[in-house]
């Protein structure tokens, strides 16, 4: 069928993901061939020493997403969508987001980019013997009883963003297992929260005054495959205040953005990994065995299908960049020029090609927040030179598309050379990797190994739920393929990708420049 009638007839899907400045949507077929998208730009508040965003800022921008791409579809299509054959909701991971009996929200939204939680994340690191980082879920938790906070006693469920809105789609209070992961820890074995963590914490003195066991208040985890609701009619009026969309749609599980990431870039399987770079940056490979030790840099997540992971994530990438080009077109502007913000971005990166191996000898740190991978409690943006520096624009950006994956390294370099994980495949995806080679071949030196970018590389995790929507729409047809069967045979076969190896004097230079990095986080 041509995409028309693919979008008339409903058997398209749907995949909606809550970014930390954009919520994107996209619609794509049977093999991931994307038919329309629509987005929203939005931003966090920093609000009484917190990073949140508001229920209206949430209901706001989902409607505003999917209203841009009812246009988008009613201007190329000329016609209004009515159905999908499955949809997915997805978002950035972690976070704290608790509710009384009535529904209602207790606390303001704590996102992922808050480091307010260190003394509940060292003291269930130990007791759990068990990673726990800052954004975790139950850190938050946690550290909300050990501050007192009264409406804690009244939580009766708490989940991510992702969980939230599907909860809003289809009544029901269930997380897709890699976003559940980043909430509590989950045990590989049996796909669901490990039993004996639960327990311990059950048996914490604060937790045992509680009116509430840990478990009870937690979302089903669900695994890739699975439906997890449908679409109800206030959710259809919710998402599509026009009343054109039609209730009863099937939903895959909530996901996370590393969950999104790993599948838009097909590394769910073993010895594969992928780095998702934008706001934040994470990697993660998937693990052939658990890690020797407990690592306070490594997260022990899983896959959208329960595979064991092992993630870096870092609270900050791209958003120093963002801030310096900007400021470059200010200049501009001042100057009587305009520029295309799109060109002006692919000619800064394309610059940083032109810079030295080791950006000249200039440092600089791109903290917006706090990055607990590094110990930096609090934000630091800093730029550094000496009297000996190269100080050119060149090196200036190479300078800034290393240090955005400075912190990241710290982390990978505990995994890959101290652990000796072994990784076949390293996928690039996300804004870092858009302007073509730029990015990539700086991360190949970071990291020390291939990078790949797809031709869906741009397109990052509202195009990787919508491949799940997909894959829970083929679930509920009688599929009996795997999660990684369904995405080699349907969706990457033909999918064309672009590898670049790391050049021997750029690894060199990324290695003399994180020295420098390391030495001035002293």
């Amino acid at each position: 069928m041509d995409n028309k009638a693919i979008l008339a007839e409903g058997r398209a899907v749907l995949g909606i993901e809550f970014g930390s400045t954009r919520i994107k949507a996209v619609v794509s077929d049977a093999k991931g061939n994307v038919l329309a998208q629509g987005g929203h730009g939005w931003e966090n508040r920093y609000e009484d020493g917190v990073w949140t965003y508001t229920e209206q800022d949430i209901r706001g921008g989902l409607q505003a997403c999917y209203a841009d791409l009812r246009a988008n579809v009613k201007a190329e299509y000329g016609i209004e969508i009515t159905k999908f054959a499955a949809i997915g909701i997805s978002a950035m991971m972690h976070g704290y987001l608790a509710f009384n009996k009535t529904g209602r929200l207790l606390a303001p939204f704590r996102t992922w980019r808050n480091t307010i939680t260190g003394e509940a994340a060292e003291e269930l690191t130990k007791e759990f013997n068990y990673n726990i980082p800052q954004r975790w879920s139950i850190a938050h938790l946690y550290q909300a009883m050990l501050n007192g906070e009264d409406h804690v006693k009244d939580i009766v469920f708490f989940t991510t963003l992702a969980g939230w809105v599907h909860r809003w789609m289809t009544g029901e209070k269930v997380l897709g297992v890699g976003d559940a992961s980043g909430m509590f820890p989950i045990d590989p074995k049996t796909g669901d929260y490990d039993a004996a963590m639960l327990a311990k914490f059950d048996e914490l003195p604060l937790a045992k005054k509680m009116p509430w066991k840990l478990r009870d208040i937690l979302p089903k985890v669900l695994t890739a495959g699975e439906c997890a609701g449908r679409l109800t009619a206030c959710g259809a009026k919710l998402l599509d205040p026009s009343g054109n969309l039609q209730a009863g749609i099937p939903f895959c599980p909530p996901e996370g953005d590393a969950g999104t990431g790993m599948v838009a870039t097909n590394s769910v399987g073993k010895r594969t990994g992928n780095i998702s770079a934008g706001t934040s940056v994470f990697a993660m490979v998937v693990l052939e065995k658990e890690l020797s030790k407990v690592y306070p840099e490594i997260d022990l997540v899983t896959t959208p299908d329960g595979a064991l992971v092992g993630m870096v994530h870092c609270n900050n990438c791209t958003s120093d960049i963002n801030a310096w080009v900007k400021l470059f077109a200010e200049v501009g502007e001042k100057m009587g020029v305009t520029f295309d913000m799109g060109e002006l971005f692919t000619k800064m990166y394309g610059i940083a090609l032109e810079g030295e191996p080791d950006c000249g000898g200039l440092l600089s740190y791109n903290f917006l927040s706090g990055e607990p991978v590094v110990g930096a409690e609090n934000s630091r943006l800093e730029v550094r030179r000496t009297a000996e520096s190269r100080f050119t624009l060149a090196n200036f950006m190479r300078m800034h598309l290393c240090s955005a994956l400075g912190a990241l390294k710290v982390g990978l370099d505990l995994m890959l050379k101290e652990e000796g994980v072994k990784v076949d495949r390293m996928l690039g995806h996300g804004g870092y990797f858009k302007t073509p080679l730029a990015g990539q071949k700086i991360a190949a030196a970071m990291v020390g190994a291939p990078v790949s970018v797809m031709e869906t590389a741009g397109e990052g995790g509202a195009w990787g739920i919508a491949v799940l929507a997909q894959y829970t729409a083929m679930k509920l047809a009688g599929s009996a393929q795997t999660l990684q069967e369904f995405l080699d045979s349907e969706i990457f076969a033909s999918m064309k990708a672009t590898t670049v190896e790391p050049d021997a004097a750029d690894v060199e230079g990324c290695e003399r420049f994180m020295e420098q990095f390391r030495a001035g986080l002293l």
